[in-house]
């Protein structure tokens, strides 16, 4: 009995499981590679009692001034007169020097507005100032 041979196929494929063996290899090398310093945290340490204890690293807040369109200073979703603004700016520069303030103004406020928010800010301390703008399209 003579059997006829079948024409091979003349599409071409992509294997798909050699890829896929290697993204689990991947995914399981990136999850044990990965640290977790939650268990450092977690580790039961006696630590040293200290007089003058103070975290180590203090977590920096910008600071950010809006101007309304009629001039009035928002900080904090609450309205400051300028000698608060200037007392709230000099107290955060007091306690971290190198503070971040940011202005807003509203785009139909007077420049005059703005500069006097900047102005304050510079004889409080803060040394650069960043004005906040909106890009248009």
């Amino acid at each position: 009995m003579l059997l006829k041979a079948t024409k091979a196929e003349s599409g071409v494929s992509i294997e798909l499981t050699p890829m896929i063996d290697m993204v689990f290899l991947l995914l399981i090398f990136f999850l044990v590679a990965t640290t977790f310093h939650q268990d450092e945290r977690e580790m039961q340490i006696a630590l040293p009692m200290a007089s003058s204890a103070a975290p180590i690293s203090v977590m920096l807040q910008e600071l950010i001034v809006n101007v309304d369109r009629e001039g009035g200073m928002i900080v904090s979703g609450r309205s400051v007169e300028a000698d608060e603004l200037r007392s709230m700016v000099a107290e955060a520069v007091q306690v971290n020097p190198e503070q971040k303030v940011t202005v807003r103004g509203d785009r139909s406020t007077a420049y005059s507005n703005v500069v006097r928010v900047l102005d304050i800010c510079k004889t409080s301390g803060i040394q650069e100032p960043y004005l906040d703008t909106v890009l248009t399209e």
